[in-house]
Order: structure tokens, then sequence, then C-alpha cells
């Protein structure tokens, strides 16, 4: 969409000729001025958390002295009071850990802090970079025009300036082509000859608020509205309920114009969409208000250093991707009963309304589950609404561009890695805000689906179980668990598994019975069984083997990488 921004009165700085400085140098340069306190502050706190990181490992050294205390522990005549002492420590032991976990977060927030710190620099620079661009596209289109700035020494990341300056550029080019009318045009509507071009930056808390106003043409709703009738995004009914304000909002829609012709300056198809994009990328949002005949301003609002972003992780079918928790407005679980599809579209019945939603799971050839939830939010003033299977969590992470092979699919902006280790990938808000997203729905090609290794686990004891269980649940596995052999045989009955990690020592039929039961029967005879006992003695290895099991791990000496790689190993993945 081009269109021109508009002008608002208010205090301001003549632009001067030239500024001295590296600060007014390009965004992305590589000088950064730095002050020396500044600088020794950061190697402070970096010894500090040095020290800190040395200091846990004293923890670790603790840990395996009581994981040693447990294994002597077991050949006890009363290990339940071995269990009580080691409760007791463990207990003492995580409070020391989380204590220690709070001062050094305290820390890292405090040198991150300063770190940013060091990134802020005037936005002198851009601003302007900006008013030159103006000057001369309006020398060379005719106009005349007086810039103005205000804010100059209004302190931005300098990534985000830089990630941010095509953008900035654009907007203020718009302003001109579309916004200030050519001297003669002005003088017959009863305006000065000059046009007036107002670059404004403020600091409002964490926050930098950028705003480019001109006193031009402006935009009317009406014209809006029209246009995208005529364009398909919206029909003549859904126009005539519109506000001003949501009016607006159809300007960020992708390849939106009010303009008929295209224009050499700003009429490619390149235009709110992709600036509303490009900042959303950031964690900021972009809106525009403007009155016909009088002008337009076009706001821009990002955070003031990039720094960790909140996200959502949510689950798609076997997917997992992560999505800005900041523009998430709301969340509501619906059925099947609760989705209505017309011509290809997706729309949500709530209370009397029809919500049009983004299906993801459809859009990523997944098997979508039976209860879903709706998020619905805001993004630059668009509306966004996905249906997910589940919401796991929230975290803070650092998104980083997407790699070449993820880089076609549009809904992405980035890949994160979670606090698990695990990457994911990370949705683009303004992309899923699309309106085109909101039209027909086309399905995605099936994904192949890898089904998980699922894993049948038997052991009498809850502590030792839950353990085992959570290590293989963290490996990817769907662990099914049973307290004793007959459990484990009724389960073996009514479902299908891929291996079996058995105990030997329990009520009932034992480890070395269960095997031998299950190696007699036809169906079980291939079926990978892993012993995992307390017993480390030679013979008892051998009677494990002998009775079937493809493996025989001691507790006392469970390596979990090793059991885990034996678990794909052997489930064939």
């Amino acid at each position: 969409m081009e269109l021109p921004t508009g002008g608002v009165e208010g205090p301001a700085e003549v632009v001067e000729p030239a500024m001295a400085g590296v600060a007014s140098g390009p965004v992305g340069g590589g000088e950064v001025r730095v002050a020396a306190e500044a600088l020794d502050a950061v190697a402070d706190l970096a010894t500090q958390l040095r020290l800190m990181a040395l200091g846990s490992g004293d923890a670790g050294e603790r840990l395996y002295e009581l994981a040693r205390l447990a294994e002597g522990g077991l050949h006890e005549e009363q290990p339940k009071q071995v269990l009580a002492v080691l409760s007791t420590m463990l207990r003492r032991l995580a409070v020391e850990i989380e204590g220690d976990q709070r001062l050094m977060l305290r820390a890292a927030e405090s040198q991150l802090d300063q770190v940013l710190g060091l990134q802020l620099q005037p936005l002198r620079g851009p601003l302007l970079a900006m008013a030159r661009s103006a000057r001369q596209l309006a020398s060379r289109l005719g106009r005349e025009i007086e810039v103005e700035i205000s804010g100059q020494d209004t302190g931005l990341d300098r990534r985000i300036a830089r990630d941010l300056e095509d953008a900035l550029i654009h907007l203020v080019r718009n302003a001109v082509d579309h916004g200030i009318e050519p001297p003669d045009e002005r003088e017959r509507a009863g305006k000065p000859r000059t046009g007036r071009l107002h670059l404004l930056a403020e600091g409002r808390g964490q926050r930098v608020r950028l705003e480019i106003r001109d006193d031009g043409a402006g935009v009317d709703p009406d014209q809006v509205l029209e246009q995208a009738v005529a364009s398909g995004l919206i029909d003549g009914a859904a126009a005539r309920a519109l506000g001003r304000d949501a009016a607006f909002r159809l300007l960020f829609a992708p390849g939106f114009s009010t303009r008929r012709e295209v224009s050499e300056i700003s009429g490619r198809g390149v235009g709110l969409d992709v600036v509303a994009a490009t900042v959303a990328r950031v964690g900021g949002e972009v809106f525009l208000r403007s009155e016909a005949g009088k002008g337009t301003v076009v706001a821009v609002e990002v955070p003031v250093a990039r720094r960790g972003e909140q996200v959502l992780v949510l689950r798609v079918g076997q997917l997992r991707l992560a999505l800005q928790a900041a523009v998430v407005r709301g969340v509501e679980e619906i059925g099947a009963d609760d989705v209505v599809e017309r011509g290809g579209r997706f729309l949500a019945k709530r209370e009397g309304r029809l919500v049009p939603f983004v299906p993801l799971a459809r859009q990523y050839g997944q098997e979508a589950a039976e209860r879903q939830l709706l998020l619905e939010g805001i993004v630059s003033g668009q509306r966004l609404a996905v249906v997910v299977d589940d919401i796991e969590g929230e975290e803070e992470v650092l998104v980083r561009p997407l790699p070449a092979v993820a880089a076609s699919d549009r809904l992405l902006d980035g890949m994160a890695l979670l606090a698990s280790g695990r990457p994911v990938a990370v949705l683009s808000p303004a992309a899923l805000a699309r309106r085109d997203l909101l039209g027909s729905q086309r399905p995605a090609p099936p994904v192949v689906a890898v089904r998980r290794v699922r894993v049948l686990l038997v052991d009498d004891s809850l502590v030792t179980r839950e353990m085992e269980r959570r290590l293989l649940e963290d490996a990817g596995f769907d662990v099914t668990a049973a307290g004793d052999a007959d459990e484990a045989l009724g389960q073996l009955g009514e479902a299908t598994f891929d291996c079996i990690v058995t105990d030997i020592e329990m009520p009932g039929m034992d480890g070395f019975e269960l095997t031998r039961h299950l190696r007699g029967m036809e169906q079980f005879t291939q079926l990978p069984i892993i012993v995992v006992s307390t017993r480390d003695r030679p013979e008892d290895r051998l009677q494990g083997l002998r009775a079937g099991a493809d493996a025989y791990f001691t507790k006392q000496g469970l390596d979990a990488g090793e059991l885990v790689a034996l678990v794909r190993r052997l489930a064939g993945r």
C-alpha cells in the first residue's frame, strides 16, 4: 500500500545541514561510542558471573556424592532410612541451588542491561537520513517542503534502528510522494505552498515512538473501503459496518493501494504491509491515523532495546511452534461443532459472532486435535486469529533469522532455542494477520507423520518409575508406565509398543519371568526388551540375557544417553 503520512502540529527542532560525531554515521556502521565507566561495569559483572559459575561446580560435586551414597544405600538392610536422609540432603541442596540461581539471574540481568545500554545510540543519524531523503525526493517531484525533527537525542538500540532503516525511509517517501501536494494544488486548497513534514522520536519507558507527520492530502476512509471491496479484501456489507479506525487498518493489507497507477517512486507493490512486517520482526507495532485534506500520521512503536522475547510455545499436531505472547489477547477452547467452513474459509462461532481464523494444522498438513484453542490478538491494528492444539507454556527466547531451508515458509519469522535446548520455529504475527490467509484455505500437502517411539516402562517403585519416565519422555518417547508385570501384560493387550524397559524385582511375576513369558508369545518374539535393575552381579546379567532380554543395564551405573540411544536403535528409529 502506498499512502501519505500525515501532519500534526507540535514543537520541533529545525534540522541543521550537518551533524558531527560517530552517532550521525550509518546506522549499521562498525564504530560505536562507549563510555569507559560502562565498559568497566560490564567487565565487573562478567567476572562476577564467571565466579558464580565456578561456584556452581560445588553443587554438582555434592550431587555426585549423593548419587554415590544412594548406590551404596541400595545394599543396606534398611534402605528406607537411607532414602529419608537423602531426601533431607537433596531438599537442602535444592534450596541452596535455587538461591544461587536467583543471584546468577540478577547478575545476568544487570549485565544484560549494561550491554543493552551500550547498544543505545541517538536517533540523530537515522532522522537526518530520513530528512535528507525527503528533501531529495521533493526536489525531484517539484514539491516544496519544510522538514523538522524532534527528539534527535532519543536513544534506540542500533540493531533495531538498522533493521527499521528501509521501512522508515519508505514511510518518508510515501509522505512526500502521496501526501504533500504540488505547490499550486496546495495553494488552491488554501494551504501554504510549502508542505510540512515533521519527524518525531520520543522515549516512552521501555518503548520508543517514531512519528512521521505531514500536512498533505490525507487519506479518505471511504476511498479506502471502496478500494478494499474492489480488491476483494472484504464484501460490501462488511465494509459498511467498519468504522474509521478499522478502515485505516485495511491499509496494512498486502498489496493494498488507493492509487490506480503504478508510481516509479513507491507504487511497485511494496507498501505498508511490508513496513508492518518489518516493525513486527523487531517486536513493534505500526499505526496510522489521517484526516482527508489535512494530513496523516504514521506512528512506529518499538522496544528501546532488543532483549529476549516472550513467546507462547504452541503444539500443532506433531509440531512445536512459537508465537509472540504480546500479540495474543484472548484464548478460548473450541470443538468441531464450533467451526464453520464456507468456501474453504474457516470461521469459529463465538458468542453470536463468526471469527475467521487460520487453521495451523491444515496449513502444515497435520491432523488436528478434537478440542483446540482459538488464539485472538491484534498486530498493528490488524486482527489475528489462529487455531492450535495446545499451549505448552511461555518462555523467553532469542529469535534468530530463518535458515535457508525454511526461508520460503511465509508464516515464519525466525527460529529460537527453548530452555530445554530444542529448536522451535517462530511464527510471524504480521503474516498470520494477512487477510488472504483468512480467505480460501488451500490444504497444505500432508506431512509424513513420524510416529514417536512408544515405550512400555515396568517398575514397581513409584520414584524410580517416575524418574525413568521423565528421562525417556525428555528424549521424545511416548511412555506408558506399569507398576507390575500383570499391569504391563494388560497394556500390551490394549496397545502396540516399540520397546519395553523393565525392572527385575517386582511383586508377583518378576522381570525375568515377564521376559520369558513374552518371548513365549509369537507376537512378542521380536519386541525389544531392556532390563534396568539394581542387581549388578554377572550371573544376574547372564540370567536376563538368557531369559530373552536384548540388553541389561544396572541402575547404579545407568547412563541416560546410552539408554536413550539403545531404545532408538532397538526400536528401529
